[in-house]
């Protein structure tokens, strides 16, 4: 079967008049297009089974848009979810009514905010609004912070830790949403933690609710200070971990690891404390075995390689400060693959299998906020 003569003409007169992007309600039968501000909709007849006319639709717009009906499925076999869509034909791919064509150009690299603005006007969801906010010229855009206003509106409604996270992380980007929005998100945090992961990855520097400097953070600072100015990368971590931002970046990753959610919310956990210690990782992150990971930063502090051995001699008396530190820098969710591997556990349950792993890293965390040593 044909698409409807009444359907072929509005088509054409459509794709001749001059779109930007086609947005296609299967459930409605209904096509849009969107040229400039202005939105046409046109009413398709099917003659057939919905799903075989809505391909002759899109086998017609990609003749006119692509040069061929069948345009669409050799470039989608090309393409993947990761940004690998040709940047020069990113915008005829939004005039396609595809799904697929849409996730494509908002991950690819070459995304503008004109085109966000067309893919947002096809695709208004969440999904979308963070795959979109993920590029650093959209999030510095008008456009950016209506996706981001949107994914705040939204956040209650998601339910996969992973989705919190990394909508928290986005919106956090500089300019999005105001004092008053972070605000809420992070006291919604108290309830749903994989919130405060967000702050963790995004904001670390600049977390709610600081905590002070540590007690003897001046005589540590005259210490380390030489040897970060001469770029001694483990001594700069130190430093930063026994002041202010640092005393509150632990007060807070420790508040989460007492109590995750899920095990989605440890793996994230731990990957970001592992990556806010990297500067001073010099054992294998992907050890998966904590007892083994102790073992290779009291190693390398017995052997004493240069960077090591500087912060040894000029400031012996934070030994304990220098391991663990190093042993937050090897932290990672390969710790608790071997556990979740056997187990589904949420809550008190898997807290409780979980305290091998944990036990040792609240000795760190204990170690590095103690500002009762002076």
């Amino acid at each position: 079967m044909a698409l409807s003569n009444e359907d072929t003409l509005k088509l054409n007169v459509m794709l001749h008049s001059g779109i930007d992007a086609v947005r296609i309600d299967e459930s409605r039968m209904t096509l849009h297009a969107l040229s400039g501000d202005t939105e046409s909709r046109i009413e398709l007849h099917a003659n057939c089974r919905a799903d075989q006319y809505l391909k002759q639709v899109r086998e017609l717009i990609s003749g006119h848009v692509l040069g061929s009906p069948g345009g669409y499925p050799v470039f989608l076999r090309r393409w993947t979810r990761m940004g690998q869509a040709r940047d020069e034909g990113l915008a005829e791919l939004l005039m396609l009514g595809e799904p697929e064509a849409v996730v494509a150009v908002s991950n690819a690299p070459g995304l503008t905010c004109e085109l966000a603005r067309r893919a947002w006007w096809i695709d208004p969801s969440s999904d979308n609004a963070r795959r979109m906010l993920a590029n650093p010229q959209v999030a510095g855009s008008e456009m950016g912070r209506v996706l981001a206003v949107h994914l705040v509106e939204h956040l209650a409604f998601e339910t996969e830790p992973q989705q919190m996270v990394d909508t928290v992380r986005l919106v956090l980007q500089p300019g999005l949403i105001d004092d008053g929005a972070r605000e809420k998100v992070w006291a919604s945090g108290a309830r749903r933690n994989a919130y405060r992961v967000g702050f963790l990855q995004a904001t670390p520097e600049d977390l709610p609710e600081p905590s002070p400097e540590r007690g003897d953070f001046a005589t540590t600072a005259v210490a380390l200070m030489p040897l970060v100015e001469a770029g001694n990368e483990i001594a700069e971590t130190l430093h930063r971990a026994l002041g202010g931002a640092g005393q509150t970046y632990l007060r807070h990753a420790e508040g989460v690891l007492r109590k995750p959610a899920n095990q989605d919310v440890v793996v994230a956990l731990l990957n970001t404390i592992g990556d806010y210690f990297a500067p001073a990782r010099r054992v294998d992150p992907l050890l998966r075995d904590i007892a083994e990971l102790l073992g290779c930063v009291d190693g390398l502090c017995e052997r004493a390689p240069d960077d090591v051995a500087a912060i040894l001699e000029h400031a012996p008396q934070l030994r304990a400060e220098l391991g663990a530190v190093l042993l937050l820098a090897g932290v990672s969710d390969a710790l608790v693959t071997p556990i979740f591997a056997h187990t589904t556990a949420e809550g008190t349950l898997m807290r409780r299998k979980l305290e091998p792993v944990t036990g040792p890293l609240f000795e760190q965390f204990a170690i590095l906020t103690n500002s009762a040593k002076i």
